[in-house]
């Protein structure tokens, strides 16, 4: 596969060059952010399990991709029932991670190379182990800490049945019953995901008391923001009705649910934003949320909430161009009125690798386990990646998509670690294959992940999609994205803004212009002929010119510039 540039590969981006984009005013607006998933990043000690000082050694590695800030999935102290997404300490680093002082020294360094850090928050739920959820099941029935959750009695006879229908995004119900002190069964506890990850109270003003402290914390450490997980939860309808329905994870995303997408959420980031705004250097909040349309998104990107909102709903969207089309405009309409720009992301930590999903027939989900026809996929992957920088907006990377990474979807169920993979009925718990620990160098423990193996096995042949194999190979998915984001910082009339002028295409096509740069992507199976629209600026497979015309290959996408 080749990829056509009108400039020889770009040199490593200087740190004062990254300092000048990273310093202007609304950086986040056309930002590139990239998510590192720490376990699976860098291994510093050779335990297998990627810590703090392994990012903090490859941050010239992103500075040199040309990416404008790193988002880091949680690193607090945890039990690791969820991957660190079940808090027990929210102002402490989990020892395998590392410690305050690493995560202090990662944000130094990565100030110096003029790269930005948001860290991931967790206010829906805590771990089980969090020491306000202990004292409330060792105090018994009456503990005031009991009102920082939801604790419940029972219904039926004994109080034997949860307290009402909800049922868990991990499977089966939302609620598991105490043993109280006496050793009798007591009452129950919400927890939308793992019984281990019991869902706060935020009508109790403890809660909210604690996570405006947390932020300070962490604002005081030096970072640029918060990427807010379950952004839509935190609370839920007034009685905890029941919903009325089973398989209600077949609803997730459709209708408002008496858990998630509560109107009265938003209050908490109004509040949330008066603290942040009392620190210089523009920090942001992410907000995770899964919401039934981009009209109810926008809600969390209001002028006085948060700043951006990921777009699932282009995540979730097939290679298709009318398909595209369709989310794009709908994104950017909903998102002008409250003045936030749109969101861009192909992959995250949760969903398949859109280098998987888009080899396989669409229709299938974001967990899919069929590796599909891995060629068709990486290039569908290339073309996707590139029209997603080019669109209006800020851009997400998930660490390794650069790589063009599959994934990995013959892992040994004795090897995974996925809390809803070991739960019936819940999310399909395939997600340990888009965690791997991704490849650095073609040989070696792990392939330069660290010298201690990885703690989910990595597949034979991961060494020639390493950094190490890709680098300085014109033809591969890691020089597109650098080339790509190179460009994307040398053309003004990529990134930031609100609209595209669409142009004429034929069917299965899309084309847009932004000034003086037009964007083409062929989503069919077949080559198209086209008129050329100036100088080729970057192409994700081989095209051919001739007469004013341009043959673009399927699926994929081209940048030209009328200048």
């Amino acid at each position: 596969m080749s990829q056509h540039s009108a400039a020889p590969a770009p040199t490593p981006t200087s740190a004062a060059a990254v300092a000048t984009v990273a310093g202007h005013r609304d950086w986040w607006r056309d930002a590139v952010i990239y998510q590192v998933y720490p376990r699976s990043f860098a291994d510093s000690n050779g335990d297998g399990m990627g810590d703090l000082e392994g990012v903090r050694s490859r941050l010239p590695y992103l500075r040199d991709l040309g990416v404008d800030a790193v988002w880091l999935s949680p690193f607090y102290a945890s039990p690791q029932a969820d991957a660190g997404y079940d808090v027990a300490d929210y102002r402490a680093v989990d020892p395998m991670f590392g410690n305050l002082l690493d995560a202090d020294a990662l944000i130094r360094d990565a100030r110096e190379l003029s790269l930005r850090i948001i860290v991931d928050l967790v206010p829906n739920h805590s771990s089980d182990q969090h020491e306000w959820f202990k004292r409330a099941v060792a105090e018994g029935p009456g503990s005031p800490l009991r009102d920082r959750y939801h604790f419940r009695p029972g219904k039926g006879t004994d109080g034997e049945l949860p307290p009402n229908d909800w049922e868990s995004i991990f499977g089966g119900p939302a609620w598991t019953r105490v043993t109280e002190p006496d050793g009798t069964p007591g009452e129950w506890y919400l927890h939308l995901f793992a019984p281990e990850q019991p869902d706060f109270n935020w009508e109790h003003p403890a809660v909210g008391d604690e996570f405006r402290s947390i932020l300070r914390f962490w604002l005081d450490m030096g970072v640029d923001g918060f990427r807010i997980d379950v952004a839509h939860g935190l609370v839920k309808a007034e009685g905890l009705p029941d919903l009325g329905s089973h398989d209600q994870l077949k609803l997730l995303g459709n209708d408002v649910m008496p858990f998630f997408d509560q109107d009265g959420v938003h209050e908490i980031y109004r509040q949330w934003r008066t603290i942040l705004d009392e620190y210089a250097g523009e920090r942001i909040f992410v907000a995770e949320a899964w919401t039934p349309t981009v009209e109810r998104t926008a809600n969390y990107v209001r002028p006085d909430e948060l700043h951006q909102a990921f777009n699932f709903q282009y995540l979730s969207t097939a290679w298709d161009a009318e398909e595209l089309r369709e989310v794009v405009d709908r994104t950017l309409e909903v998102m002008r009125p409250v003045g936030a720009p749109a969101t861009w992301v192909l992959s995250n930590h949760d969903v398949t690798r859109h280098a998987t999903r888009f080899a396989n027939p669409p229709g299938l989900g974001t967990q899919i386990r069929t590796a599909g026809d891995r060629a068709l996929g990486l290039r569908r992957a290339r073309a996707a990646s590139l029209l997603m920088l080019a669109l209006p907006g800020s851009a997400y990377i998930y660490q390794g998509e650069e790589l063009g990474l599959p994934d990995v979807v013959d892992l040994p169920d004795e090897v995974r670690q996925d809390p809803a993979y070991f739960r019936g009925a819940g999310q399909d718990g395939f997600r340990d294959g888009c965690r791997v620990p991704i490849p650095w160098t073609r040989t070696g423990s792990s392939y330069g992940f660290g010298d201690g193996g990885s703690w989910l096995p990595q597949p034979a042949g991961w060494g020639e999609l390493s950094v190490e194999a890709q680098t300085g190979d014109a033809d591969s998915t890691l020089e597109l994205y650098r080339s790509a984001l190179a460009v994307r910082r040398a053309q003004p009339d990529l990134g930031a803004g609100e609209s595209v002028e669409w142009l004429r295409a034929p069917e299965g096509v899309l084309a847009f212009r932004r000034g003086e740069f037009v964007c083409v992507a062929n989503t069919t199976g077949e080559s198209v002929t086209l008129p050329a629209h100036g100088r080729v600026l970057l192409s994700s497979g081989e095209i051919t010119e001739a007469d004013g015309e341009a043959k673009v290959p399927s699926d994929t996408t081209v940048w030209w510039t009328t200048a």
